[in-house]
């Protein structure tokens, strides 16, 4: 017999990235991003978040819904592997996938009760777009979760891929001091696909900055900073 399965957002989560392009591909990658997560109306109650503070980190699972409607492939090239490799479309964490369902392990820093919207909780290491909807938040067990003898597979060969980033005072003093380690971390983790080594000029849509750097043999140097329209 045919199910249908219907489940709602219960929260949105608002970050710095009105773009994908400059996320980074994992929760935890980059420390310094932070984001706030905000639920829906009917699911702003105090007592639902009760002794979620006792928790360091938590469980998000949400959805790429910049990728909702599209077709699933049952292999999938993992974009840090050069584009050229195909692995199991479970073997891997991309977005195309069945349900387009995604995992998120983030550092759970407060939580906001006397927010407008609040409780509001507020985290960091997150890996969104601004407005992902949250379908579930679960506390992070170290006990149970954390398996320190794991296998990392084919990411034991990506894992410490970092840039060298170039980013001139003068351009960096354009953006808050608040958010200039998690865009310095954003840069460092490479926002390319692991295909794309050419040398020339992107931009990351940043916290409302239009941040451009070019790539070369050396790293990156930031070019330019131009605040985006409101």
């Amino acid at each position: 017999m045919e199910e249908n399965f219907l489940i709602e957002p219960i929260a949105r989560i608002r970050t710095d990235f009105s773009e994908k392009f400059g996320i980074p591909r994992q929760s935890g990658l980059v420390n310094a991003l932070s984001g706030r997560v905000v639920f829906e109306p009917e699911y702003r109650r105090a007592e639902a978040v009760r002794d979620l503070d006792g928790f360091s980190h938590l469980w998000l699972i949400w959805q790429f819904s910049a990728c909702a409607g599209r077709k699933w492939s049952p292999t999938v090239r993992p974009p840090r592997l050069g584009g050229n490799r195909r692995v199991g479309v479970f073997a891997s964490r991309s977005p195309f996938r069945p349900n387009h369902l995604g995992l998120s392990s983030v550092k759970l820093d407060g939580i906001d009760f006397g927010a407008e919207d609040g409780p509001v909780l507020l985290v960091s290491g997150i890996d969104m777009l601004d407005g992902t909807p949250v379908f579930d938040i679960k506390p992070y067990v170290p006990a149970y979760d954390c398996h320190p003898a794991a296998r990392e597979g084919y990411t034991v060969l990506t894992k410490e891929h970092q840039v060298p980033v170039e980013f001139p005072q003068e351009l960096l003093r354009l953006v808050p001091e608040d958010k200039r380690d998690a865009l310095l971390g954003v840069l460092a983790s490479d926002p390319r696909p692991g295909y794309d080594t050419e040398e020339k000029e992107y931009g990351v849509a940043f916290s409302g900055f239009n941040v451009r750097f070019r790539a070369g043999e050396n790293g990156f140097l930031v070019t330019d900073v131009e605040k985006l329209p409101e």
